[in-house]
């Protein structure tokens, strides 16, 4: 697993789960701005940037225990959270069966279950068939809203160029991965202190699917910003504004 450190060890530790298709890098700003308060962890999830998929599928519990591992590689007993979109499940997964190793969880741009099992599949297929040229052009209107994708071109091109440079069969066992996760059964056993955060204008993950978490785990309140499915770029400021104010 390739993962990066910022910060000084002996700050609380947070660590940072990135989303579908793009790697450690999508929290640049938020590492940035965060080192000084916190020992940032953040890891490229299985099959993404510049960790291994293996050769074997994966359900969202493995992403789950990578974490765990993780942790223990960096003798770190407990740790803050802070996972999108794909990371969000990952993070869900922590909350319900690995609750004694977080200090606090944010689940940012995510659900209990994210689509449907059909068009992960689908999706699936097509990168293996045809690369990730398949799904890369579509992704900035999946991710963006177009008031950002006008306003930071350079941004959203290095993100879509992230994707692009994925290796398609790590992509597509994540895509697997999704058609199978579904944690709607067991998300109100979370227990850890919790922040949901939404995008106004998510298409992937609505503000319903965050207020329904919400509803569902006792001990969390929801943060709603201006962007859509990538908000800790779109809205990075206002993003790390609420992590620093939850976490702190």
């Amino acid at each position: 697993m390739h993962y990066r450190t910022d910060g000084e060890r002996s700050k609380p530790c947070l660590v940072l789960s990135n989303s579908l298709g793009t790697d450690l890098s999508m929290w640049d700003a938020q590492a940035a701005a965060l080192a000084g308060d916190f020992f940032v962890v953040r890891y490229d999830t299985r099959g993404h940037g510049q960790s291994a998929s293996g050769s074997a599928p994966f359900g969202i519990d493995r992403l789950g225990l990578d974490v765990v591992a993780l942790l223990d590689h960096l003798d770190i007993a407990r740790a803050a959270f802070c996972g999108i979109s794909m990371g969000g499940l990952t993070g869900q997964w922590l909350g319900i069966h690995q609750p004694q190793r977080l200090t606090q969880l944010v689940l940012a741009n995510t659900a209990a279950r994210i689509g449907g099992a059909a068009p992960w599949q689908l999706r699936a297929e097509q990168v293996r068939r045809d690369g990730m040229a398949a799904v890369a052009g579509s992704a900035a209107a999946r991710w963006f809203t177009p008031q950002f994708i006008e306003r930071a071109p350079d941004t959203v091109a290095r993100l879509v160029g992230t994707l692009r440079g994925q290796d398609a069969g790590g992509y597509a066992a994540c895509c697997d991965m999704l058609a199978q996760a579904d944690l709607h059964g067991c998300v109100g056993m979370i227990a850890v202190p919790t922040l949901i955060i939404a995008g106004e204008h998510d298409p992937v993950t609505t503000v319903d699917d965050a207020r329904w978490l919400q509803q569902q785990i006792a001990c969390a309140r929801l943060a709603s910003l201006p962007a859509s499915h990538i908000s800790n770029i779109e809205a990075a400021d206002l993003f790390t504004a609420q992590l620093r104010t939850f976490l702190v």
